[in-house]
């Protein structure tokens, strides 16, 4: 099994999507980047404790390989957009990749590179060294299959979910 840290936009998204991948077994979410330990959602929000809104995604590389959950990545946010994604505004939605060692770290610039054919304009995601991680609240978790039909995650959620269970059917698990 293998973990990535990745952060894009709202958490939400981010765990709704990965959850609806072959082979990710867990997707965690919470915070890291940041400078305030054991930082609230509440104080997240706020952007002064310099902390990402991120999923720890875990899974196994002989069923889905590292590429694809990387690929995801970066087909499921904007990964141009600074501080931001859509109506999401602040360093909490930053675009990042939190690596463990260099063979991560070595594994997402290459994800960026493959990444940047693909996106017009420069991609601003940060790859840094993951840092301590806080798990988020424990509403955050699975919130998407919890809130299904909350406004955020049909305006916001849905599209991407859709968005690639269409670009990568294949690692797609049966509804």
């Amino acid at each position: 099994m293998q973990t990535f840290v990745l952060a894009g936009g709202c958490f939400w998204c981010l765990d709704a999507v990965y959850r609806t991948l072959r082979g990710v077994s867990d997707v965690v979410s919470g915070y890291t980047g940041g400078t305030t330990a054991n930082p609230s959602y509440e104080a997240v929000c706020t952007g002064a404790t310099g902390h990402a809104e991120a999923v720890a995604v875990t899974f196994d590389p002989e069923v889905i390989p590292a590429e694809v959950i990387l690929d995801v990545f970066f087909t499921l946010h904007d990964p141009r957009q600074l501080n931001r994604q859509g109506n999401d505004i602040g360093t909490q939605y930053r675009s990042a990749m939190f690596y463990e060692d260099d063979e991560q770290k070595a594994l997402f610039e290459t994800a960026r590179d493959r990444a940047s054919e693909y996106w017009d304009g420069g991609i601003v995601t940060e790859i840094t060294p993951l840092a301590e991680w806080y798990d988020a609240e424990t509403y955050h978790q699975d919130f998407f299959a919890k809130n299904p039909g909350q406004g955020y995650c049909m305006a916001v959620a849905v599209p991407k979910v859709n968005k690639i269970r269409k670009s990568f059917a294949e690692y797609v698990l049966a509804s």
